[in-house]
């Protein structure tokens, strides 16, 4: 059976054990979400596609309680793709007893990777899986959906962060108002500048990024995370000195160049009054042909800077759900 046709079946569940030996639950679930282009979320545009994509939520512990959550959203690479950190990060936030679910948005839309090609989805999309995990996990009779926090990479990253715009969240956003209680992005791809991006929840928002990424530059979040702070929201961009992009994922001990992966590292774009997306230095709208777009991204893991972004991922999540220590 194919993972679309996964997408479709009824739930599977299965007992399995968790990395501190502690008895878990697995359990798989359709999603029912929306393939749509960046510009139509950004204008409000809420009839798009219909799309069933997959995930799988982890529950670290036995029991009735209602638990905290952390919705994870996987890099252009995919959900099992080389490098995936979605295993890595749910094993470690289900030891301190939080709950994962790891949304798969490609294999139902017919998508292997979009590391070569972009434009196979649009950049925001993922929020709006992510969005209609929310609505799930609040049903969830084990998940207390006061306490479920978004946390991204790279690709998911992106819209981990954007995800906290309050425009997104009026358009497709959960039901009952329903908000996330934290957004945890790695190394996101800031290169856009939204109107109004500065409007956005005021739960946490947490950047993590290394200073030598060439894949997503940090430049333009700190510029990014300079408007917000400005506009008084509760941010902070964690700088790791030397590490490049992916640097949690232990696949890429030995540094790589992902030789045509095209990148916008030196690119700067900003939405137009139509919600196009427009290359600011030609007034034009924005392709993947543009001369800005550059490819051959490094790829690195860093041990130092993967050790810190745990340490800090669980101190920052045990404060936030209050979670014994």
């Amino acid at each position: 059976m194919t993972r679309a046709a996964v997408a479709a079946v009824a739930i599977l569940m299965a007992p399995i054990a968790s990395a501190n030996a502690q008895l878990a639950r697995l359990e798989v679930y359709p999603v029912s979400s929306v393939t749509i282009k960046d510009s139509d979320f950004l204008a409000g545009r809420k009839n798009q596609e219909p799309v069933t994509v997959a995930g799988e939520l982890r529950i670290p512990k036995p029991g009735n309680d209602k638990l905290p959550a952390v919705v994870l959203l996987h890099s252009s690479g995919g959900f099992g793709g080389t490098g995936s950190m979605i295993d890595e990060w749910s094993k470690d936030l289900n030891q301190i007893g939080i709950a994962t679910f790891a949304i798969d948005s490609f294999a139902g839309r017919g998508i292997v990777n979009t590391l070569f090609d972009q434009s196979q989805l649009g950049w925001l999309n993922m929020a709006a899986d992510s969005y209609r995990v929310l609505d799930l996990l609040a049903r969830h009779p084990r998940i207390d959906s006061s306490r479920v926090a978004v946390m991204g990479f790279s690709r998911g990253g992106t819209s981990a962060l954007y995800s906290a715009m309050n425009r997104l969240y009026d358009t497709l956003g959960p039901a009952n108002n329903l908000r996330f209680a934290a957004h945890l992005a790695f190394y996101p791809n800031c290169a856009t500048t939204y109107l109004d991006d500065a409007d956005v929840s005021d739960k946490p928002i947490r950047l993590l990024q290394g200073s030598l990424d060439d894949y997503s530059a940090i430049a333009p979040c700190r510029a990014y995370v300079e408007r917000l702070t400005k506009a008084r929201r509760d941010v902070e961009l964690i700088e790791y000195p030397g590490a490049y992009h992916v640097f949690d994922a232990p696949a890429f001990r030995k540094r790589m160049m992902l030789t045509g992966a095209p990148t916008l590292r030196h690119c700067r774009l900003v939405e137009g009054s139509n919600h196009q997306i427009m290359n600011s230095e030609t007034q034009k709208p924005f392709s993947y042909g543009d001369t800005c777009v550059e490819k051959g991204p490094t790829l690195e893991y860093n041990e130092a800077a993967s050790r810190q972004a745990h340490v800090f991922v669980r101190g920052f999540l045990t404060k936030l759900f209050q979670l014994k220590q």
